[in-house]
């Protein structure tokens, strides 16, 4: 009854002190549960003070951007770390080098990633000067602030030692063909195609930049294509019209055109040759371009002129250096369709039977390496020789 009482006479909105205790926890359980809130207080004090971690476990990635400018000292020669300094140089990217550093949040170990991107870098860097190839005479090397660059050694010259084979005693008695594809480097797939589809006779040029042009080029080589290097030259509407980084230009002086030039000269090795990559302008100012050629005869080189521009003073300048030459005919995808690049190809047939040589420049589109590799089995019945550049070069320069 009294237990009764107590309750009915609690005011409303009040316990009785027994009804408290029935909802109070035993002191133990709350001893218990003040321990564990304590040791994971320490816990999460010992990861933060002794953890060399400043990121709190979070997972962080850091970009270096890492141009190698003209003026800064060029990867390969970084001093303490050469081996790592010589894999850089390999795997370096032609457009922005990137390095991106991955931070394990829980154990701060870090791990450096090269990031590349498969064409020339618009933003004014630089890539890595490339690695030895495999199969190049090494006395036809000279160095170069940016790398090894071709040189005239032992009465030797890149042009004949890097040219293609071929039959040049029947190519002297019948019309003649030369192809060349260009600006591959670009694009591993496209180039891939190109080097695979297309018979060695074909020779292949290639830009200064992409991910690994000396990988590519040095492809192209085993596959017994004869290769071009294409050196960036100032078209008429540039910089709208931007070849890309180190673009030989007619507001320059000659030195530092030649300096550009041995930049390009350095990318790769075991070429016979260069052409022009657009430049419409550069070409057809002979001031600018004159020391440019002499340079490259010099150096024991070829030169193929794109046919692009009507006014290019090459043919002039090349004569006056005893230089291996030739000028495009066509370009035989001027109008990348089958109709048109079949047209074209049945042009310059008739332009090498009336005159015994004519030469084709192409880029490495789908449709047109499939063009090309098509037309290409049809010459023998057709009483046509297909030659490499150099021997196309060769006949006309004793023709």
């Amino acid at each position: 009854m009294t237990e009764m009482t107590d309750d009915l006479s609690t005011p409303l909105g009040q316990k009785t002190e027994r009804q408290k205790r029935r909802f109070r926890l035993p002191f133990t359980a709350m001893q218990a549960l003040a321990v564990l809130l304590g040791l994971f207080l320490v816990a999460f004090l010992a990861i933060a003070l002794f953890t060399d971690n400043p990121f709190g476990g979070e997972p962080v990635t850091r970009i270096a951007l890492r141009p190698t400018g003209a003026d800064e000292k060029q990867p390969g020669t970084a001093s303490g770390h050469p081996e790592k300094a010589a894999k850089s140089a390999q795997q370096a990217p032609a457009g922005d080098n990137k390095t991106v550093t991955i931070i394990d949040g829980s154990s701060g170990k870090r791990q450096d990633v090269v990031i590349g991107s498969d064409g020339p870098d618009k933003t004014g860097g630089e890539p890595a000067p490339a690695m030895a190839m495999a199969g190049i005479d090494q006395r036809l090397l000279e160095k170069s602030r940016y790398g090894m660059i071709p040189v005239v050694a032992d009465g030797l010259k890149p042009f004949t030692v890097y040219a293609a084979d071929a039959d040049r005693t029947k190519a002297a008695k019948m019309p003649v063909v030369a192809i060349v594809v260009g600006g591959l480097g670009v694009g591993a797939a496209k180039t891939a195609d190109a080097i695979m589809k297309l018979p060695p006779a074909v020779t292949l040029a290639f830009t200064p930049y992409g991910a690994d042009p000396a990988k590519l080029a040095e492809r192209a080589r085993a596959q017994r294509h004869e290769i071009l290097l294409q050196v960036p030259m100032e078209p008429f509407d540039y910089p709208d019209n931007d070849p890309g980084p180190q673009t030989l230009l007619t507001t320059l002086t000659p030195e530092q055109n030649i300096d550009r030039l041995y930049w390009h000269l350095s990318r790769f090795q075991g070429y016979a040759g260069i052409a022009n990559f657009m430049g419409a302008r550069f070409t057809a100012t002979d001031a600018v371009m004159q020391p440019i050629i002499r340079e490259a005869a010099k150096r024991g080189l070829g030169y193929l002129d794109d046919g692009s521009s009507p006014r290019s003073a090459a043919p002039s300048l090349t004569a006056s250096q005893s230089m291996p030459f030739a000028k495009a005919d066509f370009t035989i995808d001027a109008v990348p369709t089958s109709a048109e690049i079949d047209r074209t190809l049945v042009k310059l047939e008739t332009l090498a039977k009336e005159r015994g040589l004519a030469v084709g420049v192409a880029s490495a589109l789908p449709i047109s390496i499939e063009r090309l590799a098509a037309w290409i089995k049809t010459l023998d019945s057709r009483g046509i020789m297909l030659v490499p550049l150099t021997t196309a070069m060769l006949k006309s320069k004793s023709g």
